[in-house]
C-alpha cells in the first residue's frame, strides 16, 4: 500500500482556489486512473485503487490544512506503513504555475499542512511533490500571503496549470513505479535560488 496525500482545503468555496493544488492533483490522477470514488475514511476523502502494479490510497485530508495531519497519522498507523511509502502534494509558491519539484524530505517552509504532518509522524522523511502556484503578487502588486494562497488562479495561470498537474500525475507513477530519487532525476528542473536550505518556502 502506498499512501499519496494532496493537501487543500475542504468545501466549495476552496475548491478552485491556489492552496488546493494537492487536491486538484489527486483528482485529476484518480480520473487518468479510472478509479472511482471518494469515500469517507480517516477523516478524509479517499480513493483506493491499483496504479501499475501498486495499491494506492489517495488521501485528501478533510480536517481543512492545519490539522492534514490527523488523516495522515491515522492511515499510517492503521496500515503500518513505513515512511517512505508516503508522498505528499502540496502549492509552493516558489515555483512558477506550471512547474513541480519534488523532494525526498525537508523542512515544512512555514506551511501548516507539512507542519502538521511532520509533528504528528514526527519525521520530515516522508517525499513531497511540490506543485507551483507562483509568486503572492498580481503584476506587480504583491497581495497577502494568506489572501493570495486562498484566492483564485488568475486566467493566465489557468491556462499554465493543466501541465503542471499533468507532470504531478506523471512525477507519482514514477514514484510508484521506482523510487523517490528516480523521480528527482527525471522531474526536478535545474535549481534556483528562490528556495531555502529546506527545499521548502514559507507559506501559510
Amino acid at each position: 500500500m502506498k499512501l499519496i496525500v494532496g493537501l487543500g482545503n475542504p468545501g466549495a468555496e476552496y475548491r478552485s482556489t491556489r492552496h488546493n493544488a494537492g487536491f486538484m492533483a489527486l483528482e485529476r490522477l484518480a480520473e487518468r486512473h479510472g478509479l472511482d470514488g471518494p469515500k469517507s475514511k480517516f477523516h478524509a476523502a479517499v480513493v483506493e485503487g491499483r496504479i501499475g502494479n501498486e495499491t494506492v490510497m489517495l488521501m485528501q485530508p478533510m480536517t481543512f490544512m492545519n490539522r492534514s495531519g490527523l488523516a495522515v497519522g491515522d492511515a499510517v498507523r492503521f496500515y503500518k506503513l513505513p515512511i517512505e511509502d508516503v508522498l505528499v502534494v502540496v502549492d509552493d509558491t516558489a515555483l512558477p504555475v506550471g512547474s513541480i519539484r519534488v523532494r525526498s524530505s525537508g523542512g515544512t517552509g512555514g506551511h501548516n499542512g507539512l507542519a502538521d504532518i511532520q509533528r504528528v509522524l514526527g519525521s520530515n522523511k516522508y517525499a513531497r511533490l511540490r506543485v507551483g502556484i507562483g509568486e503572492p503578487k498580481i503584476g506587480e502588486h504583491r497581495i497577502p500571503l494568506k489572501d493570495y494562497v486562498l484566492g483564485p488562479f488568475t486566467d493566465d495561470q489557468l491556462d499554465a496549470l493543466p501541465s503542471a498537474l499533468r507532470k504531478a500525475c506523471d512525477a507519482i507513477e514514477c514514484w510508484l513505479a521506482s523510487d523517490v530519487y528516480e523521480t528527482m532525476n527525471r522531474f526536478n528542473e535545474r535549481e534556483t535560488t528562490d528556495t531555502n536550505s529546506s527545499g521548502d518556502t514559507p507559506k501559510t
